[in-house]
């Protein structure tokens, strides 16, 4: 089977995917039992719908309000130069920024919009001041501070 679109994925790979999902790690046996399948079958899906990226890893998540980081802030970047050479030297620089969280470029007034995690207010006056701003081709940044996280996929 050809899993190169979602179109080919059956209502078992869909349910596989679901469960995983849910709980990465759930044994192959008990997955095996909730998509009623026998653990060879299910464990060879498994297998092509990780060979076909649907499946990109599996992780722990973290609490990052246990790990002294509970400041979000969303940074909305503009360029002074969106041309490729400058778009790659961005996506370089931005991804070696451990605070930054994501980075997804835009289609707006401004060209990419950031998110990034501290510990404080203080902290990220720092990362903005010293590292976002001084990224390749920055020339004007705007931020927003969350006040509570509503919905975040990790729940």
């Amino acid at each position: 089977m050809n899993l190169a679109d979602h179109d080919a994925l059956d209502p078992i790979d869909r349910r596989i995917l679901h469960e995983l999902a849910q709980n990465g790690r759930i044994s192959v046996a008990e997955l095996s039992r909730r998509v009623n399948l026998s653990k060879t079958p299910c464990q060879a899906r498994i297998k092509r719908l990780e060979d076909a990226k649907y499946i990109l890893g599996y992780r722990a998540v973290i609490n990052p309000d246990r790990m002294g980081l509970p400041h979000v802030a969303f940074v909305e970047v503009k360029l002074s130069d969106t041309r490729k050479a400058a778009l790659n030297a961005f996506n370089k620089a931005v991804r070696a920024i451990p605070e930054v969280e994501q980075a997804h470029m835009i289609a707006s007034s401004f060209d990419y919009l950031l998110k990034v995690r501290t510990k404080d207010i203080a902290d990220y006056r720092e990362v903005l001041g010293e590292r976002i701003s001084s990224l390749p081709h920055v020339a004007h940044t705007s931020t927003h501070v969350s006040m509570e996280a509503v919905k975040d996929q990790a729940e």
